[in-house]
């Protein structure tokens, strides 16, 4: 894969799928724990959106899939992962982006529109009202210290009844770093956010379960002329489901229309 320095010289992995478009780069951001392939390449995503006529991209955030992967919390935050993605798109210069976030990977794409108007048209998955109401993910049904414990723990037996032992159950099924993924637990944002600088057309897409996707209209509200559209599945599960690429898909390519029209 691909990769570049970020600011502080971390390096950050990418892949991209070039084809001729009109349309601006997809470029698509995982959740915590995840990377560009399992998220959005293995559910069939990617392909998707190539056969919609789109160019995408991936990218693995710091702490995950090939990038590299520091332990201390100071190099993390979605604040700074948002960085990363504004560097990427000057590495491949791109003057407008459509960017799809996830989870964790949805706060990172929120904080990046609020910074960098060349975000055309935003989707926003996996979060609702608690990006609004604690600045990110949400930490009441998701505990940050739970997710340290399972995180740092040397036998996952000893956190198997934790709320978050699904975290490292998927850590380890993956090999991913789980000192790197805990210093980005140890650094989720959580402060308040300019929703009104967002210029992006937005749509806010959750699964009708998702525990951690909960009252996703107060977010919608919170940034101007947002809409959002529940599709089937959990927080785990929507991403696999086919009305979630087709909710994507339809928006990024939909015509434009007045802020706060349904797409």
């Amino acid at each position: 894969m691909p990769c570049f320095r970020a600011t502080d010289g971390v390096e950050i992995s990418y892949r991209c799928w070039e084809q001729e478009s009109a349309l601006p780069l997809v470029l698509l951001h995982h959740g915590f724990v995840a990377s560009g392939r399992t998220n959005w390449e293995a559910p069939g995503i990617v392909r998707k959106l190539v056969e919609a006529g789109r160019r995408v991209a991936t990218i693995d955030a710091r702490g995950h899939g090939a990038s590299g992967k520091p332990h201390d919390p100071a190099a993390y935050g979605e604040a700074r992962m948002a960085e990363d993605v504004s560097t990427l798109l000057d590495v491949l210069d791109e003057p407008a982006v459509d960017l799809v976030g996830y989870s964790m990977g949805a706060v990172v794409a929120v904080l990046t529109a609020v910074r960098d108007h060349r975000v055309r048209r935003l989707v926003v998955g996996g979060v609702g009202a608690s990006v609004v109401e604690l600045g990110g993910v949400d930490t009441r049904v998701l505990p940050a210290d739970a997710l340290l414990r399972v995180l740092r723990a040397d036998d996952p037996a000893e956190v198997a009844d934790s709320p978050a032992a699904s975290f490292r159950a998927f850590a380890d099924a993956i090999g991913g770093d789980r000192l790197a993924l805990a210093a980005q637990a140890a650094a989720t944002h959580t402060g308040p956010i300019a929703f009104d600088e967002i210029t992006a057309r937005t749509l806010v897409l959750v699964g009708r379960d998702d525990a951690l996707a909960t009252r996703p209209e107060v977010l919608a509200e919170a940034v101007p002329g947002a809409v959002v559209r529940r599709v089937p599945g959990d927080h785990t599960t929507t991403l696999r489901e086919p009305e979630f690429a087709e909710a994507l898909i339809d928006f990024v390519n939909g015509a434009d229309t007045p802020l706060g029209a349904a797409s």
